[in-house]
């Protein structure tokens, strides 16, 4: 990567208000009405930089600012050189991942400018695209976007892009890990070689490092508030339980503590709608907001969140990005992430504008207990445990994660292995997902595969092959679905999901082979 030229903060006077930028005055006019005073870390290093008009790299979290540092000096450019865009160009592009990120962007520009007559609109999925393209037709000087979408105007004609002059990236990481990588590489090799780009990113992995040494000319580098810290004002709390006990605890937690809004994660779609119908049972206001969501439901659930109609919102990870309510008293994990850097995302919604906040944690055995320990290896701070477990869910924490994969060692020839666990910590060959063992219909009524460990049968009711036999195809049947026996080949078992992170489509299939059957009068597998 080209070298990027750091910002000295020893040689270069840190700037302590927003009056001492030099922005034009209607800009600090809308300043002064936002109430903004004292600029943040991100904005007093940046913000200096990108008057120059020099390329920026930003290194920083969600949180800290990052909106104003490059939204202030491109509305000041703008004002410098004041030209009508040309019908369906714009002359600022804002590239962002998600669409609540997206909407709070524009809103601030719309914030900043509002003295500035500029034309600005907002280009995402999840709505009907002809509204945008109308909005486009006679162009505008600021367009905040999602990549697809982006995409789907320029492809249909409604968007040109050679009449760029600024382009900002915003959570670079996480467009990367919701699949845009390719997206803004078509994008950016439709933009003028000449232009400014400003690129903020929490992390700095190989493929955004790589992507910004495409799109940057001698970039300076700015880095605050590292993604391995965490808010000083933010008690943070782990609990330890049960898998089963999860729901119960959270609605306890929910009713006994002191909460004014409460952000809860988890790790899938299905599972956030799953905790928002155990909350409203339990007669607590809650809604869900994930990628399944349509837009119209987002942008009220949101809006409903704000206003305190409902205080306490179920969100996955991908939806939840861009969330900006002040006030939000508690984060909740009812899933642990399995990037530790999420966690850090996650638990900066609380203890923002010097409030106190609190990030709790509920841990069950298995893969979470890995998860955690990962967390605590980044942010270096042990966190203190709260142990509610049952006995028996203390052993059923289990062997290592590297064991739980792999099956238990020494097992004798023919045993059902140990199945991997999902995130929740149930074991993906002994449970469906709803809760229901493996093969849970009667051992005796003569099926083949019915019950835990049923002996295959013949057709006339006699027993077959035993169940450590290694010829012939047995199977079991366990909600219409057909699962390998434990001697069968690897290759041939199912996959099985608890449920698939948001914005990611899980598959499950199961491959067979043209193998005999171990049972007489029948005709052998055909596939």
């Amino acid at each position: 990567m080209r070298r990027a030229l750091a910002f000295d903060m020893e040689r270069t006077p840190l700037l302590t208000s927003f009056q001492d930028f030099g922005l034009a005055e209607p800009i600090a006019r809308a300043l002064r009405e936002e109430n903004y005073v004292t600029p943040t870390p991100i904005q007093a290093q940046t913000i200096p930089l990108a008057l120059t008009g020099r390329d920026v790299i930003g290194i920083a979290q969600t949180g800290t600012g990052k909106t104003a540092s490059f939204a202030l000096p491109i509305l000041h450019r703008l004002l410098e050189n004041r030209i009508k865009p040309q019908p369906k160009t714009c002359r600022v592009l804002v590239l962002s991942p998600t669409r609540e990120l997206s909407g709070q962007i524009l809103d601030s520009f719309n914030a900043y400018g509002r003295h500035l007559r500029l034309a600005s609109t907002l280009a995402i999925g999840g709505v009907p695209m002809g509204r945008q393209v109308r909005a486009l037709m006679q162009g505008v000087d600021v367009l905040v976007a999602t990549p697809g979408r982006l995409l789907d105007l320029v492809q249909s004609n409604g968007l040109k892009l050679g009449s760029v002059e600024f382009l900002v990236l915003d959570e670079a990481d996480r467009m990367l890990d919701m699949g845009f990588i390719n997206d803004i590489r078509k994008i950016v090799a439709k933009l003028p070689i000449k232009r400014q780009t400003l690129f903020f990113s929490a992390t700095m992995p190989k493929d955004i490092a790589e992507l910004a040494d495409a799109m940057l000319r001698d970039p300076a580098r700015v880095a605050v508030t590292p993604v391995s810290s965490t808010a000083e004002r933010i008690n943070q709390r782990i609990i330890q339980v049960d898998f089963s006990s999860k729901p119960a605890f959270l609605t306890k937690l929910l009713k006994d503590e002191p909460i004014n809004r409460a952000l809860v994660f988890t790790r899938t779609k299905h599972g956030a709608d799953k905790v928002v119908k155990t909350l409203e049972k339990a007669g607590i206001a809650a809604s869900a907001i994930h990628g399944n969501k349509s837009q119209n439901h987002r942008e009220r659930t949101l809006a409903q969140f704000r206003s305190g109609e409902i205080r306490t919102l179920v969100a996955t990870d991908i939806a939840a990005r861009g969330i900006d309510v002040d006030g939000i008293t508690h984060v909740i994990n009812f899933d642990l992430p399995n990037v530790p850097e999420t966690y850090v995302h996650r638990i900066g919604r609380t203890a923002r504008a010097g409030a106190d906040g609190t990030a709790i944690s509920l841990v069950a055995g298995g893969e979470e207990l890995s998860y955690l320990r990962d967390i605590e290896r980044l942010i270096r701070v042990a966190l203190p445990r709260e142990d509610h477990r049952t006995d028996a869910g203390r052993r059923d924490a289990g062997p290592a994660p590297s064991q739980q994969r792999q099956g238990r060692p020494g097992g004798r020839p023919g045993q059902r292995p140990q199945g991997t666990r999902h995130g929740d910590g149930r074991r993906a060959d002994e449970r469906h997902a709803d809760g229901r063992h493996h093969g849970a219909g009667k051992p005796s009524d003569g099926r083949p595969g019915e019950g835990r460990h049923a002996e295959a049968r013949h057709a006339d009711g006699r027993p077959g092959n035993s169940p450590n036999a290694s010829k012939g195809s047995r199977r079991r049947r366990s909600g219409g679905k057909m699962h390998s026996s434990p001697v069968d080949r690897p290759e041939q078992r199912s996959a099985h999901s608890a449920g698939t992170p948001d914005g990611i489509q899980g598959v499950a299939f199961l491959r067979r082979e043209s193998r005999p059957n171990s049972q007489p009068n029948r005709k052998p597998y055909s596939h």
